[in-house]
């Protein structure tokens, strides 16, 4: 039986260890811990993921991840009626930590009701947040699941990620040449301004119903009283339709030739890459199946739509393990106002359980 006080204490515990992306050690050691005392065979492979494994033939695949954003150094959870918040300094760390622990609470319960049920693998990712890294360096030698769950949603259990995108990052270096800004302003060719200009001839937000595009980051210039010689800057763009996809990146080079054609002196570049790739999910899959009549057997009805972001799930579809991304209670995510509703998170705890008995 789902234990909801022994539940919300674990996943408090889970928030109060620090672990922003790149950090992740002290909790991989204490789920290390906790999957070992529930009988797992627990491994970390080479990137530091952990994975935890027991005996028997055509194991289910659960799986979340360790890491949260920033600011989430020193969470504090306040319980409040049936809401868990942080205290508005830092985010909660619900995502992912709802997951991991109704992983944990599933997987207790069925120990203590002795429940037969099917085989399990759990795998805990690293570096999730920043481009599904953990998945993407995970040891799929190690994995013999070919089904997976992911916990690892916004909203209730109840809500699965039915489409994901492709998302493409990009970092643009543009070289100009240095001059004193108040002597000889005009002997300099500003790395900045350049820059803007490229910056401005971009799109920008969401394009349509499947498209975004982003300029997240920019720096550049060294003193005040200089004109700058180097600029950077990085984005996004991401979409759920392949000749959209193409399109902006036609886009995005077309405007960089320009800028290399206005300022023949500068130096840019550009940096590429597909961080993860997109799906549809099929609704006659066998894990999917599985998961929808869990779902109605517990009263839920199953919500499947589309998402702007990327999971893990994503990477393990391109290893060859189907996989399902469902809510796990977590809301507002990646913000300080996150917070978690503590009878969805009992619901993904007993979701977890009954998935993994249901399939036996």
């Amino acid at each position: 039986m789902i234990e909801q006080e022994r539940l919300v204490g674990s996943f408090c515990d889970l928030v109060r260890i620090d672990s922003p992306s790149d950090e992740e050690e002290e909790v991989a050691l204490h789920l290390t811990d906790r999957l070992s005392r529930l009988g797992f065979s627990v491994v970390r492979d080479a990137h530091g993921n952990v994975i935890a494994s027991e005996d028997g033939e055509n194991p289910l695949l659960l799986s979340a991840h360790m890491d949260t954003v920033e600011p989430g150094r020193g969470i504090e959870p306040i319980i409040n009626g049936d809401r868990i918040t942080s205290d508005g300094t830092t985010i909660l760390g619900g995502d992912c930590k709802a997951g991991v622990a109704a992983i944990l609470e599933g997987l207790e319960s069925v120990s203590e009701d002795g429940t037969s049920r099917r085989p399990v693998q759990v795998v805990f990712t690293r570096g999730e947040e920043i481009g599904l890294v953990g998945a993407s360096n995970l040891d799929y030698s190690m994995i013999r699941a070919s089904e997976a769950v992911v916990f690892d949603g916004n909203g209730p259990v109840n809500t699965i990620t039915g489409a994901s995108p492709t998302y493409m990052r990009f970092d643009i270096t543009i070289k100009g040449r240095a001059a004193h800004a108040g002597v000889e302003p005009e002997k300099g060719l500003s790395a900045i301004r350049i820059a803007t200009e490229i910056i401005n001839e971009l799109p920008n937000g969401r394009l349509d119903d499947e498209t975004t595009f982003n300029v997240g980051l920019i720096s550049g210039g060294s003193v005040r009283n200089a004109v700058p010689a180097e600029a950077t800057f990085g984005g996004e763009w991401r979409s759920r339709n392949t000749e959209t996809l193409d399109s902006i990146k036609m886009q995005l080079l077309t405007t960089l030739e320009r800028a290399r054609e206005r300022y023949k002196e500068a130096t840019i570049e550009e940096d590429l890459e597909v961080m993860f790739q997109m799906y549809n999910l099929d609704p006659e899959e066998q894990i999917v199946r599985l998961v929808t009549r869990v779902m109605r057997d517990m009263d839920l009805v199953p919500n499947i739509r589309p998402s702007g972001g990327g999971t893990d799930g994503n990477v393990m579809r391109l290893h060859g393990i189907e996989s399902v991304v469902v809510g796990m209670s977590t809301n507002e995510m990646h913000t300080v106002d996150e917070y978690v509703i503590i009878p969805d998170l009992v619901n993904t705890a007993r979701f977890c359980q009954e998935v993994i008995s249901f399939a036996h």
